[in-house]
């Protein structure tokens, strides 16, 4: 069972010092005066257990300047430590949990467009098509490339600059083109871009954008070619229709004078968009369906239809790793028939149409799509799939060893932090056994599938041992004078003094077994329910 997400949050500091999340101030000192005692590194003339008590005394003075600030406090009772290293100051007029809210969102937008700024954004493409036919013709295979690169960087928080260029080879024939674009973000809800380019497609232009409405954006653009002084207007009007759906018109005065009526939507499984398009010379429909099978794989199918186009795409795609996608296109249509391959990694793209024939010929066509298909389907199942299983696999066992190594440290933490309490914990047990007072003989915390196995721990020095840590003797530490021991609700136990995670992300519990006025007792409670013994209920019969 996995740790579940929906408990409370950021009390770490509040286990540390042990006290409740709703502790005053005078209850708060108080923890700090007593631990700090503890873990004062004067009080230890041994090299090695003055640097334990260093440790740990640094974190208790980290908590109680956190908790001991009402403002600070504030902050890390919504955000935690994120809150806390981000820099967050408030002042009067931020008081509210909403206030603190929004000025912390301020803030990680403040970092995310340093981020930005700091690092380059390039992207690209990468064309090579290739011609069956032509090959077969012995004219070679390759019929055209064509290449394209940009780079885009956040200069300023309100300026960002893209300069790219593209190259392309068709037979004998080729060009080029390089172009930049500069935009401005005017406030909130306008910007502004500024374009050239030359080769080509040799124009100047400019575009501004502006948000008219919560669901509604205008665009207007301006370009003027540089070779024949050739003016067009384009504006473009989008609106949001829905929680997943947006429509938009796009409307182009010029040489080539169009009209174009689009719409897009996207939800967790599917998507589809369509747009039809009236121009002075030419016409046009699309309209594509694309299906999510899972978080990694999906499908796809379009068509286009026209005065220079209609053809019908049948494909799909599957992530690879995090940064990778590979796509396979078939492609029929009155150019012909084509498979087309893609790889996407980041920015970068790799695309190959493959021409198999000029011709539509219905027997040619089936076969294309179905033996390339099965072909596919055959090695994803004996080849890729258990490539990539076994590299999950290796993937999961490493991220196992760095847990591992995590908790490894955090048992060590763990264990030289009870070095230091183990003087006044005995002290504290030999009173209460003096008494027939409150005294712990075992308390064991960890996985709670582990813990059901717990009589097994003495045998059984494997993996049900190692997702439980023993804190016995932190436990008889916190025991009071009056010969009682509380932990509070809220807040997960791995914080305390003593403790750590040994099972991160499993569920976790807390078995305790103790002795009070000669009797038995033991009890078990989740990681964020409240202990108080001793308790009547918790007798042995």
């Amino acid at each position: 069972m996995k740790e579940e997400e929906s408990g409370p949050q950021n009390r770490e500091l509040y286990a540390l010092l042990h006290i409740s999340p709703e502790a005053s101030d005078e209850e708060i000192r108080k923890a700090y005066r007593q631990w700090a005692q503890i873990y004062h590194p004067d009080k230890y003339q041994a090299l090695e257990m003055k640097e334990i008590a260093t440790e740990n005394f640094q974190r208790i003075c980290e908590a109680y300047e956190i908790l001991s600030d009402e403002t600070k406090r504030q902050i890390y009772d919504i955000y935690g430590m994120e809150g806390i290293n981000s820099g967050l100051e408030l002042g009067t007029k931020l008081n509210k949990a909403e206030e603190i809210k929004e000025e912390l969102e301020r803030l990680r937008r403040q970092k995310e467009l340093q981020k930005v700024a700091a690092h380059l954004r390039p992207s690209g493409s990468i064309m090579a098509n290739l011609s069956l036919p032509q090959f077969l013709e012995g004219d070679g295979i390759m019929k055209g490339m064509a290449m394209a690169s940009e780079v885009q960087s956040q200069i300023s928080k309100n300026n960002a600059v893209a300069i790219g260029g593209n190259l392309a080879v068709n037979g004998n024939a080729g060009g080029g083109a390089a172009s930049i674009v500069f935009r401005h973000q005017m406030s909130s809800v306008s910007s502004i871009e500024f374009m050239g380019s030359m080769g080509l497609r040799a124009l100047l232009g400019v575009q501004t954008t502006r948000h008219i409405s919560v669901h509604s954006t205008a665009t207007m653009g301006l370009a003027m070619s540089l070779r024949d002084g050739s003016v067009n207007l384009s504006n473009t009007w989008t609106r949001q229709l829905s929680d997943t759906a947006h429509g938009n018109i796009h409307l182009s005065l010029g040489p080539e004078s169009s009209i174009a009526v689009g719409w897009q939507r996207k939800e967790q499984k599917r998507s589809a968009s369509g747009e039809i398009k009236l121009g002075t010379g030419s016409f046009g429909a699309t309209a594509n369906y694309t299906h999510r099978f899972s978080t990694k794989s999906h499908g796809r199918i379009a068509a286009r239809i026209g005065s220079t186009a209609l053809e019908l795409e049948l494909g799909g795609g599957r992530k690879i790793s995090e940064f990778s996608t590979i796509r396979m296109l078939y492609t029929v249509g009155i150019q012909g028939i084509f498979w087309k391959f893609e790889l996407h990694r980041g920015g970068q793209k790799l695309i190959v149409p493959v021409l198999l024939s000029r011709h539509l010929n219905p027997i040619f066509a089936t076969g294309a799509f179905v033996v390339p298909t099965s072909l596919y389907f055959v090695l994803k199942r004996f080849v890729v799939k258990p490539f990539y299983l076994k590299r999950e696999k290796q993937k999961a066992s490493e991220n196992m060893d760095k847990t591992l190594v995590q908790v490894q440290e955090a048992r060590t933490a763990a264990k030289k932090a009870q070095q230091l309490l183990q003087n006044v914990a005995n002290r504290k047990r030999s009173r209460q056994l003096e008494t027939g007072g409150l005294v712990v003989t075992k308390a064991l915390y960890g996985s709670r599938k582990a813990l059901k196995n717990r009589n097994q721990i003495e045998e059984v020095k494997d993996e049900v041992a190692s997702q439980i840590i023993d804190v016995t003797l932190p436990l008889n530490f916190l025991v009071s004078d009056s010969g009682q021991l509380k932990l509070h609700e809220g807040v997960k136990k791995s914080g305390i003094m003593g403790f750590c995670d040994p099972c991160p992300g499993e569920s976790k519990q807390l078995y305790v077994e103790y002795t009070f006025d000669g009797s038995n007792f033991e009890v078990i409670v989740d990681d964020l329910d409240e202990l108080l013994i001793p308790q009547e209920s918790h007798r042995i019969c």
